[in-house]
């Protein structure tokens, strides 16, 4: 009142005088009201927010200064009440530090033998910008910017390793909160489709790696540093966190190692020297290494196979059609029907199996552990029926002297027992004189003696010995076949 009282006095000089008072009371009161950024209550987050990003006093390409040290190195939450007489350190500048962590959501894979998983997460960012400080008697601790976030400074978070993005559910994807103190919490929902690394030639036995990393596209590490929140070396996981063919045994979150920069190629061989084997840097290469370093986290995610679904529909099925091929041993040589149905069934199943499942596999050059499975397997079944072929064959040949086949006994010579020879000194004859009783004596004892030669095997004998060498040499050299396999390509995963 009294400001507007002043001007009705008569003197000019102090006319002039009171309204200098006014304009610099008027000035006075506007500093005042954005000096403090004090809000009364009932204001809502635009109207402080607008308040807060005028052109005049906040600059999104600016980057936001340094000054609370006990957040800025990541051990803080924004919500954590400071520790009471606790120094309070102001920093005049250096690297603005983000706070990442990361929350799973979702794991799916498109199918066991698959090298691409795809990975929902919620990436959450914070950083301190002392300008959004702000005062309010609300009773809420943040506001709520989402339809301010074209006008706040962001960090340009890029992702690299990947393999592709998938398109949000929905179009808002991000939350974007601003705490009294000015620490901004960033939110948001990706969806990756990782392209994996795997040891495909021990297949099924491999444990995929999936890897990406997070870093800065345009500031350097002098301007930003990206920290995981509270030092963490793991991955929080959602309570409802949903899988698909994805099985996760492990996670990793570290700082990424130079050689997995895609601006640099590490090299420790002198560029320059042209005899160096190592020496691989380019022009183009140079050129990314001239653009500084910059802060990079790494998250390596490591899955397995499920081991219970191959044994089932690749290892069992097979070590059941082999072990039935070797049924064919224990019939009859001259069972020609039955050993060939076994033998060419087992044959035909394990191709319809093998084949049905291979289609399903990665496909690559070099040898894995399903075509060594494969092959010795096929191996094991045609031997089997080869085997067959083999003894029907020798037993259905003719014999080289006239010899009856006797079961349980040795081959007899036909012929006129009657006939009486002389023999040798040392052949072995059979004596007629020694009563009903036979025996044998050398031919030298003196006594009438009737000569029987050592005649070759009968070709059914034959047959048979090679059926009952089959059924120790076949199932034992499967046997230990299972035992190399399984505990050599266990050994590399």
């Amino acid at each position: 009142m009294l400001i507007h009282q002043v001007p009705m006095l008569t003197c000019p000089k102090m006319g002039l005088f009171v309204e200098l008072l006014r304009a610099a009371a008027i000035l006075l009161i506007l500093w005042h009201v954005r000096g403090s950024d004090f809000f009364e209550e009932g204001k809502s987050d635009k109207e402080i927010l607008d308040n807060l990003l005028v052109t005049t006093r906040y600059d999104k390409r600016l980057r936001p200064t340094v000054q609370d040290a006990d957040f800025c190195c990541g051990m803080r939450s924004p919500s954590d009440p400071r520790t009471p007489g606790s120094p309070r350190k102001h920093l005049p500048g250096g690297p603005l530090r983000v706070n990442v962590s990361v929350l799973l959501l979702s794991l799916a894979s498109p199918d066991e033998s698959s090298l691409k998983y795809e990975v929902e997460f919620l990436l959450q960012q914070q950083w301190f910008d002392p300008r959004l400080k702000y005062s309010n008697k609300s009773e809420y601790e943040f506001l709520n910017a989402i339809h301010h976030h074209n006008d706040i400074w962001l960090p340009d978070t890029y992702f690299i390793m990947h393999g592709d993005f998938k398109d949000p559910l929905i179009p808002v994807h991000f939350a974007l909160r601003i705490y009294r103190n000015g620490t901004v919490s960033y939110l948001m929902r990706r969806h990756l489709i990782l392209s994996c690394q795997g040891h495909l030639h021990i297949f099924p036995f491999d444990d995929p790696q999936c890897s990406f990393a997070m870093e800065s596209i345009s500031y350097e590490q002098t301007a930003i540093s990206y920290v995981w929140k509270n030092d963490e070396d793991t991955l929080r996981k959602s309570p409802s966190l949903t899988t698909l063919n994805a099985y996760l045994i492990s996670n990793h979150t570290v700082t990424c190692p130079v050689k997995s920069s895609w601006r640099v190629d590490y090299d420790e061989s002198d560029p320059d020297d042209e005899t160096s084997e190592d020496c691989k840097c380019s022009l183009c290469q140079r050129r990314f290494e001239e653009q500084g370093n910059y802060s990079c986290l790494k998250v390596d995610l490591i899955f397995t196979r499920d081991r219970a679904f191959y044994f089932t529909t690749v290892f069992i099925p097979g070590i059941i059609l082999v072990t039935s091929s070797f049924i064919t041993f224990w019939l009859e040589w001259n069972a020609v029907p039955a050993r060939v149905m076994i033998g060419v069934t087992t044959m035909l199943n394990f191709f319809t199996t093998s084949n049905s499942f291979r289609g399903t596999l990665p496909v690559v050059s070099n040898l894995t552990a399903m075509n060594v499975w494969d092959g010795v397997c096929m191996c094991f079944i045609y031997a089997s029926l080869l085997e067959f072929v083999c003894v029907n064959y020798v037993g259905r040949k003719r014999p080289l002297h006239n010899v009856v086949y006797r079961p349980g006994e040795n081959p007899v010579t036909q012929g006129d027992k009657n006939k009486r020879e002389t023999s040798g000194p040392n052949e072995i004859v059979s004596c007629t004189n020694c009563g009903p009783n036979p025996c044998t004596h050398t031919a030298n004892n003196g006594c009438a003696t009737e000569v029987r030669k050592k005649e070759p095997p009968h070709p059914i004998r034959v047959a048979k010995t090679i059926d009952v060498i089959a059924r120790i040499t076949f199932p034992t050299a499967y046997a230990v076949f299972l035992i190399f396999f399984f505990i050599h390509y266990k050994g590399f995963s």
